[in-house]
């Protein structure tokens, strides 16, 4: 199942498509610098009825001519990953005619340098097809956590916060992210604070994230502050209920989950340590 965590990791090169570029600099790959990156559509479904789909598309316009990059989240290693990717590759070759590359996203160490092992087609000793990627991970990726670097590429800093989302180095990455964000616009800055806690998915480091959000003061995160805090005092009546054995059915939790007034739900948290039923919390 595609998660939001795996968005996350190939999407932000949608989001900012010179990333690429500065992300790749950082590594010192020697690969082509683009003048120009779009984003094409990356569906790769064939006449036949079988979907194929990558989950980031770029095409690159170079001073050496197009280039396509195709950019694959990968949370856990995946053998079966050797026929997908070549068939994207040559798919992408024949259909373009320009050299294709593959950038593969890891949140772990383990999973980068498995995706950066030569994948090969054929027999062992001799391979019809052999495919390389370039990885991106925990091990190669830096982590932002001086502010000065931080304000001078806030999309970067998330990037290496999504990737270092599992390291002992995510909350002083987070700190410095947070801080960053305060230094543009306030739309821009509410819109990575909400992709960073998408991206960082079922980690510990997202809920260092949501306690910064909720806790501290940046100009961009008022309402996504509020939201924060509704939710956590919406949690907060379902564990007194719970803790006292009242039944909570769906359509009073779907109506507890779905409040964003903080007042309310405290008064329904001050209710709920009395109450004999869920009803009452709304009477």
């Amino acid at each position: 199942m595609v998660t939001s965590q795996h968005e996350a990791l190939h999407r932000i090169f949608q989001e900012d498509t010179s990333l690429l570029a500065r992300t790749l600099e950082r590594l010192e790959l020697p690969f082509p610098e683009p003048l120009q990156v779009s984003v094409l559509n990356p569906e790769l479904t064939e006449i036949a009825p079988i979907e194929r789909r990558v989950d980031t598309l770029l095409k690159l316009e170079t001073k050496l001519g197009d280039h396509l990059l195709v950019i694959e989240s990968q949370s856990r290693r995946d053998d079966r990953k050797t026929g997908s990717w070549a068939y994207y590759l040559s798919y992408l070759h024949e259909k373009y005619k320009c050299p294709v590359t593959l950038l593969v996203i890891c949140q772990d160490a383990v999973t980068a340098r498995w995706a950066r092992l030569p994948k090969k087609i054929g027999l062992a000793e001799w391979p019809s097809l052999v495919l390389y990627t370039i990885a991106l991970g925990p091990d190669n990726v830096p982590a932002i956590i001086e502010k000065a670097e931080a304000s001078s590429d806030v999309v970067l800093t998330v990037f290496s916060a999504l990737i270092h989302g599992r390291s002992p180095k995510a909350g002083d990455i987070l700190e410095v992210l947070a801080t960053a964000l305060d230094t543009i616009d306030t739309d821009t800055a509410g819109f990575f604070a909400e992709f960073t806690e998408v991206g960082l998915g079922n980690t510990a480091a997202r809920k260092l994230w949501r306690g910064l959000m909720s806790t501290k003061t940046y100009r961009y995160q008022s309402e996504y502050a509020q939201q924060l805090r509704a939710e956590e005092a919406a949690r907060n009546v379902l564990v007194v209920l719970k803790a006292r054995d009242i039944p909570v059915d769906d359509s009073a939790r779907e109506r507890i989950m779905t409040c964003n007034d903080t007042d309310l739900l405290r008064e329904w948290i001050r209710r709920a340590i009395t109450a004999q039923s869920a009803d009452e919390l709304f009477d």
